[in-house]
């Protein structure tokens, strides 16, 4: 065996418990799509196999916020929706990540008006921003990658 020669007589290998539930994490991401608006077309696309998100261990959605641990909002959130939202999240079970998929999401876009919250940081805590109109493909893994790296260097709770 190739690990013979540099552990010598020892048979085990020592590493921290909190990198290890880590990394097992970071690939195992179970995303619940919260989708509203014209960027589900781009989301969409990220599930052919030309993106190919299962790399990832984030690409087969989930169909309730209680299996899933990444809430995917994507779109436009108008006040009305808000507390829907909330719930949602609410429902999830810990740990769990928000990310936030398109500029309207991140930040209200250009529908700067009274019905429309302006960054759903309002209403629920983010944890990767992934701007654009709407992202693209290559934007959104690199936010997913990010969020993994999070996943992996984050304190686990116990």
């Amino acid at each position: 065996m190739a690990l013979k020669p540099l552990l010598g007589d020892d048979n085990f290998v020592t590493t921290r418990l909190d990198q290890v539930i880590g990394w097992a994490r970071k690939f195992s991401i179970f995303p619940y799509p919260f989708v509203t608006a014209c960027c589900g077309m781009e989301y969409m696309s990220l599930s052919s196999s030309h993106y190919d998100l299962d790399r990832f261990g984030a690409a087969f959605p989930r169909f309730t916020p209680r299996q899933a641990d990444m809430l995917f909002v994507v779109g436009t959130i108008s006040h009305k929706i808000a507390p829907l939202l909330k719930r949602v999240y609410e429902q999830m079970c810990e740990p769990k990540w928000v990310v936030a998929f398109g500029v309207c999401t991140c930040t209200g876009g250009f529908y700067d008006n009274y019905a429309t919250v302006q960054g759903i940081d309002t209403i629920v805590p983010v944890d990767v921003y992934i701007p654009g109109c709407p992202p693209r493909p290559e934007t959104v893994i690199q936010g997913v990658m990010m969020l993994q790296e999070k996943i992996a260097n984050g304190k686990q709770d116990w």
